[in-house]
């Protein structure tokens, strides 16, 4: 008989949300925009401490949203991670621009502060200065932002944080993605919450806040009649979906709290096996451990990544490789990378581990088995 899946970061319904869908339904305020979607915002906000927050489809909805309000367009070039998703890099191409991709450094596995340096210098130098900078906030942990922070701010380069991996972590006691101009987070049925699709925009600038709500809602304007000044986008998020984050939202502790208990339990199992490292918690904040990645050296370990993924795989447990880079995507060749060699590292060797807040201890041990049985098979 085949054991149950173990899925890499399933959904975790905390049964508020069905009231909140419940009421929805009953008043018939099904459409965009609706009560549950203001007050999602105002939630949003109290527990991020982000001054304004914009409701929308998708993480993604929202980079494109914050490319578009911070000018970049045509020609621009913008700095990004190169250890991300795609969706992070996606909408750069959107309005035209030219991403540039920034190596990691091995602290957080985040955006290396130095090479950003070295890359937007360069270009001040040569009269071109990019048009923004993407950190994006990897696994669940904060990027070091302070030397980001204080470098952009020194060439007015405007900051755009993707935090969709990262609700919860904090970056010396505040939220990553309420530092930067704008900070975008991703409510997909893999983060630590989710409304199933969905995403936040944030900012500390309300003119910006409002103009990304009109942008989000086909740029409608002011009038009683349908006129339009700008071309807009149906970006904004559901009144149903919104209930559902609102339900997601008021557990976020408890979520943070699961995963990081996961991490320990694995940390615990594996930690003494050769060659398996874990990531790293960063010094300067909380790591809500999103999913729990793990490095493998194949001359310790004895079995390189690959080899124990598809021993999870065959055991019906889920577990991906760590992202793999932008610079190494075939759609994104012909792009210049700053460095590269620690995010192919990570990427050779990371495995990410089933990391959902409604793990058992009977399935983490199914994959902490799996995992030294790899490793016992080579030793004997």
């Amino acid at each position: 008989m085949t054991s149950q899946r173990i899925h890499l970061s399933p959904p975790h319904m905390s049964g508020q949300e069905q009231l909140y869908v419940r009421e929805a339904f009953d008043s018939n305020w099904i459409a965009p925009v609706g009560p549950h979607v203001t007050a999602f915002e105002q939630e949003f906000c109290q527990v991020t401490g982000a001054p304004f927050a914009v409701a929308v489809s998708s993480g993604t909805a929202a980079l494109h949203l914050s490319m578009i309000l911070t000018g970049v367009g045509p020609g621009d070039e913008v700095l990004v991670s190169t250890l991300t998703f795609a969706a992070s890099v996606n909408p750069i191409i959107y309005v035209g621009a030219r991403p540039v991709f920034i190596d990691s450094e091995r602290t957080s596995w985040n955006m290396d502060p130095n090479l950003l340096a070295e890359a937007i210098e360069k270009r001040v130098k040569a009269g071109r200065p990019p048009k923004a900078v993407v950190v994006v906030q990897l696994y669940g942990q904060s990027a070091n932002l302070d030397p980001i922070m204080e470098l952009c701010g020194r060439y007015n380069i405007p900051i755009i944080e993707d935090a969709a991996e990262a609700l919860g972590a904090t970056y010396k006691g505040k939220t990553p993605g309420t530092f930067g101009l704008f900070g975008i987070y991703s409510f997909n049925g893999n983060k630590i919450i989710t409304t199933s699709g969905g995403g936040m925009l944030v900012t500390a600038n309300g003119e910006l806040a409002a103009h990304a709500r009109k942008l989000a809602t086909q740029a409608r304007d002011d009038a009683p009649h349908y006129q339009h000044s700008e071309i807009g986008y149906n970006y904004r998020l559901s009144n149903v979906l919104a209930g559902i984050g609102r339900g997601q939202l008021a557990v976020l502790e408890e979520r943070v709290q699961a995963r990081r208990r996961n991490f320990e339990f694995y940390r615990q199992a594996l930690s003494d096996l050769p060659g398996i490292e874990f990531q790293p918690e960063a010094p300067w904040g909380r790591h809500t451990r999103w999913l729990t990645c793990i490095t493998i050296d194949p001359d310790e370990f004895g079995v390189d990544r690959e080899t124990v993924r598809l021993a999870l795989e065959a055991a019906n447990i889920e577990a991906r490789p760590v992202w793999k880079p932008m610079h190494l995507q075939p759609v994104f060749q012909g792009y210049e990378s700053v460095g590269g060699l620690v995010a192919e590292d990570l990427f050779e060797r990371g495995l990410c581990l089933p990391s959902g807040s409604n793990l058992t201890e009977a399935e983490l041990s199914r994959v902490v088995e799996t995992i030294v049985k790899c490793h016992r098979q080579v030793t004997g």
